[in-house]
């Protein structure tokens, strides 16, 4: 099922449900629904982290159906109007609310202390209190796998990637692609063009163009738009997307999308609520439960490809394959570690390039 059909199908439940039409005081056994508020950094659009995002709100509508109640604001910038937007929110009854973006982390964590009686859920942040848990999808492990993918199929031996800013979750991403990219193709590198924006289709479509221009014909991004993946449709290259399934952007282009999925996770946060069992808890779920996933893989793909990255993943699934095992070297030759594998500290800490990315941080 799509991303567009599956939010269309939510939508159309949520508009044909029977307790819709009740009183608040008929709903869930006379219970008032629980009020559910969601911060987006971009618009819902029709693919991206906040087209993801939304989908998991409506599955989670559909799952506790008449037991909640949603509303949302998107296209919100990081800074203070984020403290604005999450503040309005409480005062106006919500008593859950999700934090979509990273840069939401402090204001979030501001508004908590002014309204200890609301939970708030904060996405891709480190930061909890009693009131705040976070959540994060390890991206890395499906960033791995579509390196792999990447390194079986440039011709090239370039391959161009799209970044957002240059912190540890972008970084992880970027990281686990070369990595992935190197342990099937050791002649290929990585190039990085920094969009300094979540959603910017325009720097993201010219940060794009530049990396085609330097050779790449197969390039991703960590950004919210489809940019990218037009861009190398237009281009006759390839594109592996992020966040959503965007092959309607890239019929030819996509070779597979890096996905997450949230439904689940809303659900469970919100079903605490309701029964008061509250965990400020930090959930970081990855290929295994289902908050990450490789997926949409595009008809230019071999089956031989395509059956053996999903080999990889079985592998990633089980426990057998961390992307992230020693040695590990940055890109100026330095050990990073010399055995075992990066626990979840040092990924959240990560501020450098692994070998194979041929491109310099920016300055800080």
């Amino acid at each position: 099922m799509t991303g567009n059909f599956m939010r269309k199908a939510l939508m159309a439940a949520a508009i044909a449900s029977p307790l819709a039409a009740l009183p608040v005081s008929a709903q869930a056994n006379d219970q008032e629904p629980l009020k559910i508020g969601f911060v987006y950094v971009s618009p819902i659009g029709e693919a991206g982290w906040t087209w993801q995002q939304d989908i998991g709100r409506l599955e989670m509508e559909e799952a506790l159906k008449g037991r909640v109640v949603t509303q949302y604001v998107e296209n919100v910038p990081e800074g203070a109007d984020a403290e604005r937007v999450i503040r309005d929110l409480a005062q106006q009854g919500n008593k859950l609310i999700f934090t979509t973006s990273f840069g939401y982390m402090n204001q979030t964590q501001k508004v908590a202390k002014q309204f200890p009686d609301v939970k708030f859920v904060h996405s891709t942040g480190y930061k909890t209190a009693p009131n705040v848990a976070t959540t994060n999808a390890r991206f890395y492990e499906s960033r791995y796998l579509a390196g792999v993918l990447a390194g079986k199929m440039t011709k090239s031996n370039v391959v161009g990637y799209v970044g957002a800013h240059p912190i540890p979750e972008v970084l992880q991403g970027i990281n686990a692609f070369a990595i992935g990219l190197k342990s099937v193709n050791p002649e290929a590198q990585v190039r990085v063009v920094w969009a300094n924006s979540w959603y910017d289709p325009g720097k993201e479509r010219d940060a794009a163009v530049t990396l085609l221009g330097q050779g790449a014909d197969v390039v991703t991004h960590h950004t919210d738009s489809t940019a990218t993946v037009q861009a190398a449709e237009e281009a006759g290259k390839y594109a592996i997307a992020y966040h959503s399934d965007m092959s309607k952007f890239g019929p030819k282009a996509q070779l597979a999308a890096v996905t997450h999925h949230w439904g689940d996770y809303f659900t469970r946060k919100a079903t605490e609520v309701l029964d008061g069992k509250w965990q400020n808890d930090s959930t970081w779920g990855g290929l295994k439960s289902g908050m990450a996933a490789l997926e949409g893989f595009g008809p230019e793909v071999p089956a031989d490809v395509k059956e053996f990255v999903l080999a990889k993943q079985a592998e990633i699934e089980a426990g057998t394959l961390q992307p992230f095992a020693a040695p590990i070297k940055d890109n100026d030759g330095k050990v990073r570690l010399e055995s075992g594998f990066l626990d979840d500290d040092a990924l959240n800490r990560m501020d450098y390039y692994v070998e194979g990315v041929a491109s310099k941080l920016p300055k800080q």
